[in-house]
């Protein structure tokens, strides 16, 4: 009996491992694109009054809405879920589009993350109404925005400014429940770990080929 053990323990949990492996890197190795070409933020500042750029950074995108403070829950989900455990990520970023004249809002949500962690990567622009339905409408989305000009979704942008989301059967995840944190861990968690990694790896390829 401990003879079979052993031999299982030996070769074929390995095989078992491998093959259960394999199959979940070949499901999530690469996130599909599901807008190209997504236009950067142009003239709209920060509270800081800088420009904020979504070029050769990977940014979980937002729409505040101008209720910030009735929806203040969802930026704490994201910072508990997704925030914490990315922000090492040199290029990682949120960048929050937000209503002109919400500035003290934002402050109040920014002074609570402050409380639980570095919030230097929460970045919040501030548009005119019309021009934030102009930029949403370039994502071409099926979800809209809702008569506050927010949405609870947010949306997953590469260093090469394309939107990207997971695939289910004929249907692209086009964003993720800002309010659920459910929908946080269990898919967002995995899916920014496919964009980090597909980066680290395009990273060591170029290491490598300077080294050849």
């Amino acid at each position: 009996m401990k003879k079979n053990l052993v031999l299982f323990a030996l070769f074929i949990f390995p095989i078992v491992a491998y093959l259960f492996f394999a199959t979940g890197v070949n499901k999530f190795m690469f996130l599909p694109t599901v807008t190209p070409n997504v236009p950067d933020l142009g003239h709209w500042h920060s509270l800081s009054g800088e420009p904020v750029t979504l070029n050769k950074k990977i940014t979980i995108l937002g729409f505040t809405g101008n209720n910030i403070l009735y929806n203040k829950g969802n930026y704490f989900n994201l910072n508990q879920k997704i925030y914490l455990k990315n922000q090492a990520f040199k290029d990682f970023q949120f960048v929050m589009i937000a209503p002109e004249g919400t500035q003290d809002e934002v402050k109040k949500v920014l002074k609570g993350l402050s409380d639980l962690s570095d919030e230097s990567k929460w970045l919040f622009v501030f548009a005119p109404e019309n021009e934030i339905q102009v930029f949403y409408d370039k994502l071409k989305l099926k979800g809209k925005l809702d008569s506050h000009y927010g949405t609870k979704n947010v949306f997953i942008i590469d260093k090469k400014r394309s939107l990207r989301g997971r695939k289910d059967k004929d249907e692209y995840k086009e964003g993720y429940d800002a309010s659920s944190p459910s929908d946080l861990y269990n898919e967002m968690t995995d899916d920014v770990k496919v964009i980090l990694a597909e980066y680290r790896l395009a990273l060591k390829r170029n290491n490598a080929d300077r080294q050849i």
